[in-house]
């Protein structure tokens, strides 16, 4: 798979850049109505190839139109797959007023430090300063936290080829502790304080603020500036969610890099948040953990170094014995069995996912106490090479 390199800028809020993003959002809901009512009507899916030659813009450059036309039916074609396993999830239906306007690299031009992106024939083009290399493809959205446009380049990488050889790492996620990670030999753990305290005061700050707008009256200037107010508050919460996500699995990835890790083995927890009832507390947390992100990073970052990632059932991981193979429940975060074997209940986990993927029962005597990584600010964001 390619790898891809996304430059933003911000580039504030005028009349052309309205219009262009309202033009993009009749485009796509022209697309959208045409080929729905097709299907209604006629019974019959009409081809992207099909729609692009039906629908254009004249206030539009003829790949941006192209371009429009290809989002639509990625969506539909993410439903298709996506419903393969959720029949209740929904196609795209929605019309858009305004939406994202895409140049490829045939709209692009770059000199003397000025980005030149068309916009057909007789249309104004786009001007914007560029200090960086021409991109491979442009698209202009709409940022909420900042209330302006900003522009999202994209460059192509050079493909890293994955190591040969090295040892392989099994890798638990957890809601206490995000990542732990099991060589065989050495156990990291990394600490989720920071994060959970976060989505603790993104939770108590909803609810404080929600209740104060309800008290206001509908259409009054100052619920709507309470809106505004707990929109901006919890975007800057969730950066700093991002924030930290972004250092502790940078900081993953060097390490491994480090220790010369050839495959990193990731436990599957995606369906864990299916048919549960743990109560109230418990609940709102499993549903609240960012395992997803956490994979989603660790996997394009360790693809950036040539680390290869797998997915593995992570089913009783942390329930199974390394020593005996026994099962059972820990209560605490320190896993204790009948045969006398102790350790971390994380490092236990991840142990047993690198085991489960190897496909054998190596034998534990005594496992090396496992080494914690606490979050500070400093931490490297980029794999040390």
């Amino acid at each position: 798979m390619p790898q891809y390199l996304v430059r933003k800028i911000k580039i504030g809020k005028t009349s052309q850049l309205d219009d262009l993003a309202r033009a993009a959002g009749e485009l796509y809901s022209r697309t959208l109505i045409s080929f729905w009512r097709t299907v209604r009507k006629k019974n019959i899916w009409l081809s992207g190839y099909s729609m692009e030659k039906w629908h254009i813009s004249s206030k539009l450059h003829a790949h941006t139109c192209d371009a429009i036309t290809q989002s639509f039916y990625a969506s539909l074609k993410s439903w298709r797959s996506r419903k393969k396993l959720d029949p209740n999830s929904k196609p795209p239906k929605r019309r858009r007023w305004f939406y994202k306007v895409i140049w490829k690299q045939s709209a692009i031009k770059l000199k003397d430090g000025k980005l030149r992106l068309s916009n057909g024939k007789g249309n104004q083009p786009l001007i914007v300063n560029w200090h960086w290399e021409k991109p491979k493809q442009i698209e202009m959205g709409w940022n909420k936290q900042s209330q302006c446009y900003e522009l999202r380049a994209c460059y192509r990488q050079k493909k890293v080829m994955p190591k040969e050889t090295g040892n392989i790492s099994g890798c638990d996620l957890g809601e206490i502790h995000p990542m732990a990670f099991s060589d065989g030999v050495d156990t990291d753990i990394f600490n989720g304080r920071l994060l959970r305290s976060k989505r603790q005061y993104q939770n108590k700050l909803k609810a404080k603020l929600s209740k104060l707008i309800d008290t206001k009256k509908r259409g009054s200037k100052r619920r709507k500036q309470l809106i505004k107010s707990k929109q901006k508050q919890l975007a800057k919460i969730n950066n700093q969610i991002k924030d930290i996500e972004h250092k502790l699995t940078s900081k993953a990835v060097s390490m491994l890099q480090k220790r010369g890790i050839q495959t990193l083995v990731i436990g599957d927890v995606r369906n864990i948040r299916k048919n549960i009832n743990y109560g109230k507390k418990a609940n709102q947390k499993l549903h609240q953990w960012s395992a997803g992100s956490i994979r989603q990073k660790l996997e394009y970052k360790c693809a950036k170094v040539g680390i290869k990632t797998e997915l593995i059932n992570e089913a009783y991981t942390s329930q199974t014995c390394p020593a005996c193979g026994e099962r059972h429940k820990p209560k605490n975060r320190e896993y204790k069995c009948k045969c006398g074997f102790r350790h971390h209940r994380d490092g236990v986990g991840c142990y047993n996912i690198r085991k489960k993927y190897l496909g054998f029962v190596p034998v534990v005597g005594l496992m090396a106490s496992p080494v914690g990584v606490r979050f500070h600010p400093h931490l490297q964001c980029n794999p040390i090479d």
